[in-house]
C-alpha cells in the first residue's frame, strides 16, 4: 500500500482559479475570502503540485496598466520561483466580460472578434513570459440559444480563422507552443459549437496547422451528456493528440458541477486513470476542480490533497489490475483467437492477403459459442477497487 504523497513526476497541476474559488454560484455570492495568486503558488508548491495554470485575468485584472501588469508578474515570477511551481499551460479568458455575450472568435460583430484576437495574443505573451508551452482554448460563449442568430457554417470559419492566425503568431514569436482545444456541449451557451472530443479532432484535421494543435478533454464535460470520457481519451491518446487533461467529479445531467476528482465514478475514473498509465501519457494532469461552497479556507486545501491522493490510489489500483493473476487469466482468454486470423487483418489489403483471409475456416456458429466471462471479470475489478482483493 503506497503512502500516496505527489511527487513532482506526477505532473498534478491546478488552476488559479481552481484553488482560488471563493465559492460563488448562480444563486449566491462569495464565502470565502479571496486568496492571492502568489499565496496559492505557495500553498500548492508546499503540498507536492508540480504546476499551476492561470487565464489571463486570474493573476492580471482586466484593464489593468501596463505598468500593473509587469509589477503584478515579477511578483508572481518571484513565487513561482520560490516555491518551485511551474506554469505548463495558460489560456485566455473569453467569457467573463459583457463583450463577449454572443461569442468571442465567432461573434457576429467583426470589431469582438478582433478585440477577443488582440486579447489572446497578450495573454499568449503572458504564457510563453511564465514558461508555459501549452495554451487552452475553451469556447465558453462560441455558441448560440437561438440559430437564427448565427450562421454556423460562418461561425466555424471565423473559429479557424482566429486559430490559424495565433498558430502563426506563436509560431513567428518562437515561443514552442501547443494548443489544446476543450470541448463541451453546453454551459454557459444553450449549445457550444465543436461540443465533443470527435468533434474537436476533426476540426482540427482542418487548421492550417494542424501538428500544433490537439485536445484537452474534462471528465466533467463529456459526463454531462452522458458520454464515456474513458473512451474519448483513448480516441487522443491513439491519435497522438492529447496535449492536455482535465480532472474532475460529475455527475450525469447535471450543472457542470467541477467536483474533487475521484468523487463520484470510481470505476470511470479508475479506467481512466489506468489508460493514462498503461499508455504513458507524460503531459499536465490538470484538476480543473474546485472545492465545495461549504468548504471553508482549510478544507479547500484539502480538496486540493484529495485530488492528487484520489489519482495516486487509482494508480496503484490499476498496477494491482495488471498484476492480479485470476484478472490476467481471463483477459488471456478473452482475448486469445487463431494466429492465422490476426496475420491476415494486421497485413493490410493484397491481393495474396485477400486470397489467405477467403481461404480462412470462419464458422459463426461455432465462434458465437466462444465464453465472454465478461459478468465474472466485472466483479473482479469491482472487488479489487473496493480493497477486498
Amino acid at each position: 500500500m503506497g503512502n500516496f504523497v505527489p511527487q513532482k513526476s506526477d505532473k498534478f497541476t491546478f488552476g488559479l482559479w481552481t484553488v482560488g474559488n471563493p465559492g460563488a454560484d448562480p444563486f449566491g455570492g462569495p464565502v470565502r475570502t479571496p486568496v492571492t495568486p502568489v499565496e496559492r503558488v505557495h500553498k500548492l508548491g508546499a503540498l507536492g503540485a508540480w504546476g499551476v495554470n492561470l487565464h489571463d485575468n486570474d493573476l492580471v485584472p482586466f484593464g489593468a496598466s501596463a505598468q500593473e501588469r509587469d509589477r503584478i508578474v515579477a511578483e508572481f515570477q518571484q513565487a513561482l520561483t520560490d516555491s518551485g511551481v511551474v506554469v505548463p499551460m495558460a489560456t485566455t479568458n473569453l467569457f467573463s466580460h459583457p463583450v463577449f455575450k454572443d461569442g468571442a472568435f465567432t461573434s457576429n460583430d467583426p470589431k469582438v472578434r478582433a478585440f477577443a484576437l488582440r486579447k489572446t495574443v497578450e495573454s499568449i505573451d503572458l504564457g510563453a513570459e511564465l514558461g508555459a508551452k501549452i495554451y487552452v482554448f475553451w469556447g465558453g460563449r462560441e455558441g448560440t440559444e437561438v440559430d437564427a442568430s448565427k450562421d454556423a457554417v460562418t461561425a466555424l470559419k471565423r473559429f479557424r480563422e482566429a486559430l490559424d492566425f495565433l498558430s502563426e503568431y506563436t509560431m513567428s514569436q518562437g515561443y514552442g507552443m501547443k494548443f489544446a482545444l476543450e470541448p463541451k456541449p453546453n454551459e454557459p451557451r444553450g449549445d457550444i459549437y465543436l461540443p465533443t472530443v470527435g468533434a474537436m479532432l476533426g476540426f482540427i484535421s482542418t487548421l492550417a496547422h494542424p501538428e500544433m494543435v490537439g485536445v484537452n478533454p474534462e471528465y466533467a464535460h463529456d459526463t454531462i451528456a452522458g458520454l464515456n470520457f474513458y473512451h474519448a481519451v483513448a480516441q487522443a491518446l491513439e491519435m497522438g493528440k492529447l496535449f492536455h487533461i482535465d480532472l474532475n467529479g460529475q455527475k450525469p445531467g447535471r450543472f457542470d458541477q467541477d467536483l474533487r476528482f475521484g468523487q463520484e465514478d470510481y470505476k470511470s475514473n479508475f479506467f481512466l486513470v489506468k489508460l493514462l498509465e498503461d499508455y504513458k501519457y507524460d503531459g499536465p494532469k490538470h484538476f480543473d476542480a474546485h472545492a465545495l461552497r461549504t468548504s471553508d479556507p482549510a478544507d479547500v486545501w484539502e480538496f486540493a490533497k484529495g485530488c492528487m491522493r484520489s489519482y495516486l490510489i487509482l494508480k496503484e489500483k490499476a498496477q494491482q489490475f495488471n498484476a492480479d493473476p485470476e484478472i490476467q487469466a481471463l483477459l488471456q482468454e478473452i482475448n486469445a483467437g487463431d494466429s492465422a486470423a490476426e496475420t491476415v487483418l494486421s497485413a493490410g489489403y493484397s491481393t495474396e492477403n485477400l486470397a489467405a483471409l477467403k481461404s480462412l475456416d470462419l464458422d459463426p456458429e461455432a465462434l458465437a459459442l466462444k465464453p465472454l466471462p465478461y459478468e465474472k471479470l466485472d466483479q473482479l475489478t469491482f472487488e479489487l477497487l473496493l480493497g477486498v482483493r
